[in-house]
């Protein structure tokens, strides 16, 4: 069965520490070990595991694809939202994270991240188990 994590974005770039709700999923699923799999259906976002310890991090790495990947250029696409599309594919929007003793198997410093590239809206991320 497929579960969902909702999330409502406030600025047109976020990064959404999602890593408590994941885990609040597991631990309502009863999930001991297995893989937990996360996927974000929308075309415009994406997922992410990076640190989760020091918000500038996050910053950084915002501000480096809107380096790269400018929200003005001269795109094709006419919705005015093309650089999101293209920051999307880059961050990617599937995961796969290990679970062990009912925990997400995450280093130190590591958290999951919802990534939106076309805010404020509201999102959600599909969560599946194989255990």
């Amino acid at each position: 069965m497929v579960k969902y994590i909702n999330v409502r974005s406030k600025a047109r770039i976020e990064f959404i520490d999602i890593t408590e709700m994941v885990q609040e999923v597991i631990k309502a699923e009863g999930v001991m070990k297995g893989i937990c799999f996360l996927y974000v259906p929308h075309t415009t976002a994406g997922i992410i595991i990076n640190e989760g310890a020091d918000p500038s991090v996050q910053r950084d790495i915002q501000n480096a694809l809107s380096r790269l990947i400018p929200h003005e250029m001269n795109y094709f696409h006419r919705e005015g939202n093309a650089d999101a599309h293209i920051k999307s594919t880059l961050a990617g929007t599937s995961l796969n994270v290990i679970i062990d003793e009912g925990k997400l198997l995450l280093g130190t410093w590591q958290s999951v991240f919802f990534c939106e590239f076309d805010g404020p809206r509201h999102r959600r991320i599909a969560v599946k188990f194989l255990h």
